[in-house]
């Protein structure tokens, strides 16, 4: 248990009280002094060419009876509108670094067939290219984030890709584009210079790389209205020296961001990673010490790019996260489909607590990924759709998106499992334009409820409302045969009492308050 910190004016004290234990207290302190903004971006989405993500999932048969445009299907961008989505990044991941963008143009029926040597050795028709892709973002409302071609591509090709995407010039590109139905630029300013390039982009080295995306990045050229914010592919995980060597050989100028990519693994075993639906206590306890490792690598990759960029001009870019587990019984293993069950939804809403508290450095973030592949927020089959529980999260979570930071200090009971324990609940809190108040808060414990007391002595207000997300098992799913299993209720545990705010947190649950 830590100390109660010293309050002050300014900060908000909550106090936190077992319903399970009287003896267990705690306290969450929110400053209302900050002049940081929590970016709509860090709720960004990724889209990669793999499974059912893009075929059968955005991009459908001409045949299957749902509302479409064109092939994308249109139900699913209506939910993803709902929880406003603001990037997209496409078209990998390890895709990225085999996929060369003039196949993906111009009439369908004489594009050029790939394999997909990645993602199952399936054939790719290059049906869904850049002209689909930014139809989809369209569509959406969101901004397109598009990796480029470092691994198997060149400069040239990379350059000419956005020449073709921004420039407004008689080039014979640009003519291209002209032609191929799209008179006016696109104007797509965040590229990723390569994916993971220390790994399926190439297998280089730090030096090596740094000295490529220098290359790369000098011939990416801004057109009028259309200023790049180039991304780099940045460390695997815990590799600080990737970043020491990034962060030093590239100077902030050139470098809008530096990617950071970490998956949760239930077991820590990549080989066998652990099932989507079956798992014992222990070893969710065991997913959410994985998880909450996100906290200590934002917090130790950041602090290198502050001994080379203290004004924070380059983003941490968070554009793989998630859980990743073994593939469900009975389906393609290349293809990473993965049932999305409440223990999801606890990692997606502690992860994006996380971002929020380090939203001076985390700019920009991607979860991996959208629909059918490891942590979707949608599943299908065939005309059918199913939200999963981590969708609902970001339907919470929306509240934080472009709203004023709110700095916490957290005290709270710990959960413990064979001698281990963890903080039992994370948090993190804003303010948005109207002056309200948001709180989320995660309750990791499955078998406690933790009641909260809560003195405001800097915020004005009058009511509390909000939502929970939560379910009677861990493992509880949305499946098609019972699509609303997991969803969002109006949380009846918060209640003003004087001037203070008392919250019933329910176990395995989140719950996101707004004061106003």
């Amino acid at each position: 248990m830590k100390k109660n910190p010293f309050l002050h004016l300014g900060v908000i004290a909550l106090s936190l009280l077992s319903s399970a234990s009287f003896g267990q207290t705690g306290t969450l302190n929110i400053s209302t002094d900050s002049k940081t903004t929590i970016s709509k971006h860090i709720y960004g989405q990724f889209a990669e060419h793999l499974g059912h993500g893009i075929y059968g999932g955005f991009w459908v048969d001409k045949t299957l009876p749902v509302k479409k445009q064109d092939r994308i299907r249109l139900d699913i961008v209506d939910a993803l509108k709902k929880i406003k989505i603001p990037n997209l990044r496409w078209p990998g991941g390890c895709f990225a670094d085999e996929y060369h963008w003039r196949d993906g143009i111009g009439p369908a029926a004489e594009r050029p067939r790939m394999v997909n040597t990645n993602w199952g050795g399936i054939t790719e028709d290059n049906s869904f290219g850049t002209h689909e892709f930014l139809e989809l973002c369209d569509l959406l409302g969101c901004e397109p984030y598009i990796a480029g071609n470092v691994g198997s591509g060149t400069v040239d090709e990379m350059s000419k890709w956005i020449e073709y995407l921004n420039s407004n010039s008689t080039s014979t590109v640009v003519q291209l584009r002209k032609k191929n139905g799209h008179p006016a630029p696109y104007k797509v300013t965040f590229w990723g210079v390569g994916n993971e390039s220390w790994g399926c982009g190439g297998n280089m080295t730090p030096e090596f790389y740094a000295d490529q995306f220098k290359r790369y990045a000098s011939f990416a050229k801004d057109y009028p209205g259309a200023q790049l914010k180039k991304i780099a592919s940045g460390p695997n995980a815990d590799d600080y020296h990737w970043t020491e060597v990034c962060m030093k050989n590239i100077s902030s100028g050139m470098m809008s961001g530096l990617s950071l990519h970490y998956y949760t693994i239930p077991t820590g075993n990549w080989g066998k990673k652990g099932s989507a639906t079956d798992f014992s206590e222990k070893e969710y306890f065991g997913t959410m010490v994985n998880c909450l490792k996100m906290e200590e690598l934002v917090t130790k990759h950041s602090a290198i790019m502050d001994k080379y960029d203290p004004e924070k001009k380059v983003a941490l870019v968070v554009d793989e996260w998630g859980v990743w587990t073994d593939a469900e019984p009975g389906t393609n293993p290349g293809f990473l489909f993965q049932q999305n069950s409440l223990r999801d939804a606890l990692i997606a809403g502690t992860t994006l607590n996380i971002f929020n508290n380090h939203s001076d450095r985390v700019k920009m973030a991607a979860l991996a990924q959208t629909i059918n592949v490891l942590q979707a927020l949608i599943l299908t089959d065939k005309e059918k759709m199913v939200l999963t529980p981590t969708y609902h999260v970001f339907d919470m979570y929306k509240v934080h998106q472009d709203a004023k930071y709110l700095p916490i200090k957290l005290s709270v009971p710990d959960y413990e499992v064979d001698g281990k324990k963890i903080e039992a609940v994370n948090a993190s809190a804003s303010q948005d334009a109207t002056g309200k108040v948001h709180i989320s808060l995660v309750n990791l414990d499955p078998h406690n409820t933790i009641t909260i007391t809560t003195s405001l002595n800097d915020v004005k207000w009058q009511t509390v409302s909000g939502q929970v997300l939560t379910s009677a098992n861990l493992t509880d799913v949305n499946a098609f045969k019972d699509a609303n299993k997991i969803h969002l209720n109006a949380f009846a545990g918060a209640k003003k009492d004087g001037d203070k705010l008392v919250v019933s947190l329910p176990a395995k649950s989140i719950v996101t308050l707004e004061l106003k």
